[in-house]
């Protein structure tokens, strides 16, 4: 029975997506619309979550652990933005005495003797703005997902974490004591907190702290500059692009399809997936992407990514996934000390997708690649040597583009011959005669356009149906999945062609839920789909844009949009019905997804000159 005390006290708001990921292509964080790191892991993004309170729902207060918490005394969070062109976020709280304060968020990021300096650090600055705000801070990361909070020891300006994957450090010129103690004490003067690698600050923590912050502004605001960005939503793009900057682990050029693990596709689905590896298929989208605005330097680093994936595959066979050093097994667990979000457990950790056999990855990694031959703007181009690796992946593809695989949606109890994964399996050979091209190679760019040609006849000849007039998503099947969409993209098939519109047509019957596109409607492993999938929709805004429905792809991208947090991102699905987001955030898929659209759509820098 709940006692009257109990009722009356203020209970924990549960969990959202609006999100706010601050990051340094090293390390990365999700700071919640209360000013509290809420997720982070160490030393990778695919490592242990020091922050872990956003999986960690309906622990008692006093128990909780896994957050950086900033408050002020009786105030709360009255602004939230990023400063310009940067993922540096500032808080603005306030309470009803007149008391104010800022705290800016951000991880380094800066160039220094000749390299980018981006260490696994969270600094955080404490500015007062009016009167005399009290400020409280609670620092207890976990460790072991979860299960434990590291031993602590403390000097004259440090709070030390014996966190079992890193050992951290708080340096702080607040009261440490008061820190120690979530004591609540006044804010007379700007206050500096840095939480990184455990060893001595190397100069004055105020005045280095405030350089960081110069600097990464600098750093961030000159990369943006360099984009390409379409007149027309110019802020969403440029917040998307950051975002899937912030996905990329500059160390290795990996590039993880989101920043979390088993956020459910929708309320109690079971639907939980870790999503902090790389995907072939994920990066794909992300670099063609980011190529469309000039953010080559996610390509280059990718490139080299690849190209030891491609020197370590066996025989050219490629799995779905790596971590972000390139490792191929992520053997798939569940954490028992996490809840999940909104207690919707469990929290997987690994992905077992790393033992599946999808054919598409074959050409994301020739698409991917194929660039690397013909842009002169690159500081590596690609070779013959590249070519000669790269044709081995394109060999494992003509050896198994028309067998069942699990398709891009992961299916994992059932298997076909997916129409999408046999038409990027003939994208890697169409691809590879034009690399051939270039490189004046043309008995293997013969070779390469005659089995391109073969395959395209033969999926044609068994994804059609004269029947139903729609490609189907598998070979001799009559089923709608939105992954056809992309034969249009890939150049498989023209926007001219009859059988794409009748094939949009009978695709938006099946699976478009108001303003939002489904994956498909048929029954998976874990029943019906009730979530539209993000980047499905886009697929569908540029599918009507080519096919003459411009003012129509307009609007919903607009409506897409507004569907974003509050920091400009999206998350994997949306509840056609009651519009909240779900899955894993923010997810590469959409960012990409509004890129793609926007350049798409966008009126003409020329219209306005």
């Amino acid at each position: 029975m709940t006692t009257p005390n109990q009722a009356d006290a203020p209970q924990p708001s549960l969990p959202t997506l609006d999100l706010w990921p601050i990051g340094n292509c090293q390390a990365s964080a999700l700071i919640d619309r209360e000013g509290s790191f809420v997720w982070g892991c160490l030393p990778r993004i695919d490592g242990d979550p020091a922050f872990c309170s956003l999986l960690d729902h309906g622990r008692s207060p006093d128990d909780a652990i896994g957050f950086w918490k900033a408050t002020l005394e009786g105030g709360r969070v009255i602004a939230q933005e990023y400063i310009r062109n940067t993922p540096i976020l500032r808080t603005e709280y306030a309470d009803d005495e007149g008391n104010a304060m800022e705290i800016i968020d951000f991880c380094p990021r800066l160039r220094h003797k000749g390299r980018m300096y981006r260490p696994v650090a969270y600094v955080r600055i404490v500015r007062p703005i009016t009167g005399s705000p009290r400020l409280r801070m609670a620092l207890r990361p976990a460790s072991n997902w979860g299960a434990d909070a590291p031993e602590r020891s403390f000097g004259s300006s440090h709070v030390s974490f014996r966190h079992p994957i890193m050992a951290m450090r708080l340096t702080t010129d607040a009261p440490v004591g008061l820190v120690q103690q979530e004591t609540p004490f006044r804010v007379e003067s700007p206050l500096h907190f840095f939480f990184g690698p455990d060893e001595s600050f190397a100069v004055s923590i105020a005045a280095g702290i405030e350089e960081m912050l110069t600097q990464t502004i600098k750093e961030w605001q000159h990369w943006v500059r360099g984009l390409a960005i379409p007149f027309e939503w110019q802020d969403a793009v440029v917040r998307a692009a950051i975002g899937l900057k912030l996905c990329q682990h500059e160390d290795t050029g990996a590039i993880v399809a989101a920043m979390t693990t088993s956020i459910p596709e929708h309320a109690h689905s079971g639907r939980n997936w870790d999503y902090r590896y790389c995907w072939i298929r994920d990066a794909y989208f992300t670099v063609q992407a980011l190529n469309r605005i000039g953010a080559l330097d996610v390509l280059e680093s990718y490139l080299g990514y690849l190209r030891n994936i491609v020197d370590n595959a066996h025989g050219g066979k490629i799995q779905p996934l790596y971590d972000v050093r390139g490792n191929a097994e992520l053997l798939e667990w569940e954490a028992p000390h996490l809840a999940g979000y909104r207690a919707m457990g469990p929290v997987r950790v690994g992905n077992d997708a790393w033992r599946q056999v999808q054919h598409d990855v074959y050409g994301q990694i020739v698409l991917s690649s194929a660039q690397g031959f013909a842009d002169r703007r690159l500081l590596r181009l690609s070779g013959r040597e590249d070519f000669c690796s790269l044709e081995k992946v394109g060999e494992y593809a003509l050896r198994v583009w028309n067998t069942p695989d699990a398709g891009l949606w992961e299916l994992r109890n059932s298997v076909h011959v997916h129409t999408y994964s046999a038409a990027m399996c003939w994208a890697a050979a169409d691809r590879l005669a034009h690399a051939a091209q270039i490189l004046n190679l043309p008995e293997r760019e013969e070779y390469w356009k005659q089995h391109a040609a073969a395959m395209h006849e033969q999926i044609i000849a068994h994804s059609w149906r004269e029947d139903s007039q729609a490609f189907s998503a598998t070979f001799d099947g009559d089923t709608r999945d939105a992954s056809v969409l992309q034969l249009l993209d890939l150049r498989f098939i023209s926007k001219d062609d009859p059988r794409f519109h009748s094939t949009l047509a009978a695709l938006e019957d099946a699976l478009r839920r108001g303003d939002y596109m489904l994956r498909y409607d048929s029954e998976d492993d874990f029943g019906v789909p009730h979530s539209a999938f993000n980047v499905c929709t886009f697929w569908l805004i540029e599918s009507l844009y080519r096919t003459g429905r411009a003012d129509e792809a307009r609007v919903l991208f607009e409506i897409m949009l507004d569907r974003r947090t509050g920091a400009g991102m999206l998350s994997e699905d949306i509840d056609p019905r009651t519009l909240e987001l779900w899955g894993n955030y923010p997810q590469t898929y959409s960012l990409v997804g509004i890129i793609n659209c926007a350049v798409m759509l966008t009126k003409s820098w020329n219209e306005y000159r």
